[in-house]
């Protein structure tokens, strides 16, 4: 049901303001239970595959810290260095494809660019099962990170083509919580795989990046059937209900009133460069990137170095990341019901903080193996309120683009650094310098984040005073979310 409130959001056209008014002959019954069967099916044909996509991207990408506990460095005769060079060397053409994926998404059309992107990354991943060197393993890693590179971006900028801002939260925290889910599921999953080590003349590690990798090869095709392009283009809507998502999607400003809008524009690529919200919090992202990666490619060694070893550890690595999927479900509702994508993140910036002084003054392996549960989900819970924030306050098209682009570059720089803070700079079982630096980004994400919803709430008082004095055709053309009659979300 279109809320009163939601034009304030953006000017919506002509056309849309007819289908809005043609809604309106529904009871108020009948429109509630409109609104449930338009987003139940997006629910039901759009999200499920969005999260497979995502869960067997992290899947891939970081199982090889379960190949590695699995034997997988001793194997390939690497040290501790060369490990970090080969996570360092998937992150650099992660992070390079990630801008120019996002602008492209729209213009190549999501149905094909993510299907794509899925299978040519599944066949790279099983690659990953046969190497007998180093340099092979590092070329995989390379074309495993070009290929993944411009998912998680993409389908955030997807989901924002369907889904108005308040019910975006729970969409990407349901998919970015099988990332949670994917650290669970991996070490449960090669558990289950080493049974089989030695199978074809194969090890163990090897052939858990043969099945994963199949397995992702394998949706990515059956993707190219289900996947719509737009709301405009999904064969399980009905032309009422295709045109009343279109007319919510821009009352509320989540896409453009008119294409023209939402056209490619190197000044709205401008544009987001000078977005004060955007910046804020681009060192949080950084900070909260660091965190995530580092407990997503250590975590099973930080277990192991608490005195669990073989199928144990990877048994052990589980519960902290099934207990931060549930977390980040609950928290999305709360966020997406009460709009407070700050207030989310700052409780999860805590528990991050908490958690790593916790392993940091803790010598008992108890207390540390109960502190990866809030740090785990400091950082995993922590990610779907901020890079919904990010995408929620930005508009039209272009600008959403580049400001999600922006948001992943950062988050993955940080994963980089992490590669080499617990991989050898900050050596194992206590991680010292690592940690260290985790509870000073932890404060940093704290007070950024403060920072970021000071500065909306008053951004929005000052569009409230605008209102007052105007209306929507006072403004100029294209102001996005920098008109009066566009409401940040906080």
């Amino acid at each position: 049901m279109i809320r009163m409130e939601e034009t304030l959001h953006s000017s919506p056209s002509a056309d849309t303001m007819k289908e809005v008014d043609h809604f309106e002959e529904f009871s108020d019954a009948e429109k509630a239970l409109f609104e449930r069967t338009v987003w139940r099916k997006l629910d039901r044909w759009v999200l499920p595959v969005c999260t497979i996509f995502y869960l067997l991207s992290f899947l891939d990408r970081s199982n090889i810290a379960n190949a590695r506990v699995a034997g997988m460095q001793t194997s390939l005769g690497m040290s501790n260095y060369q490990y970090s060079i080969a996570l360092t060397m998937t992150y650099v053409p992660y992070i390079a494809a990630e801008f120019p994926s996002n602008l492209l998404l729209k213009y190549v059309g999501p149905r094909w660019m993510l299907p794509t992107m899925v299978t040519i990354w599944g066949l790279v991943a099983t690659m990953q099962g046969v190497v007998k060197t180093y340099s092979g393993l590092l070329a995989c890693r390379f074309f495993l990170g070009l290929m993944e590179g411009g998912l998680f971006p993409g389908l955030v900028l997807y989901l924002s083509f369907f889904y108005p801002r308040e019910r975006l939260q729970i969409r990407v925290a349901t998919f970015f919580a099988s990332a949670s889910l994917s650290g669970a599921f991996s070490g449960l999953l090669a558990a289950a795989i080493m049974n089989i080590n030695g199978r074809d003349g194969r090890p163990g590690w090897a052939w858990i990046f043969i099945i994963e990798g199949i397995i992702t090869l394998c949706f990515g095709l059956i993707a190219f059937l289900v996947l719509p392009n737009s709301p405009a283009h999904a064969r399980f809507f009905s032309t009422k209900e295709r045109h009343y998502v279109m007319a919510k999607l821009k009352a509320d400003g989540a896409v453009a009133g008119d294409d023209k809008s939402d056209g490619f524009s190197w000044i709205e690529v401008i544009r987001c460069f000078q977005s004060v919200h955007v910046w804020l919090l681009a060192p949080v992202l950084f900070f909260l990137g660091t965190t995530l990666y580092g407990l997503a490619y250590f975590e099973p060694t930080i277990v192991a170095g608490l005195g669990y070893t073989g199928n144990k550890a990877q048994l052990m690595s589980a519960p902290p990341y099934a207990f931060a999927f549930g977390v980040s479900m609950i928290t999305a509702v709360i966020s997406d019901r009460y709009k407070c994508r700050g207030f989310i993140l700052i409780f999860f910036s805590v528990c991050n903080l908490i958690g790593f002084i916790m392993f940091y003054a803790s010598t008992s392996n108890h207390v540390r193996y109960g502190s990866l549960f809030l740090s785990i989900s400091g950082s995993y819970a922590g990610a779907p309120p901020v890079i919904t924030w990010v995408a929620n306050n930005s508009a039209p098209h272009v600008r959403r683009a580049t400001s999600i682009a922006i948001a992943f570059i950062m988050t993955n720089s940080g994963g980089i650094l992490a590669t080499w803070l617990l991989g050898s700079l900050s050596p194992a079982p206590n991680y010292t310098k690592a940690t260290i630096t985790f509870i000073i980004m932890s404060v940093g994400m704290v007070v950024l984040s403060s920072a970021t919803l000071a500065y909306l709430w008053h951004q929005n008082r000052l569009k409230t005073q605008r209102r007052q004095f105007g209306t929507p055709e006072d403004e100029p053309k294209g102001l996005g979310d920098e008109s009066a009659w566009f409401i940040y979300n906080l």
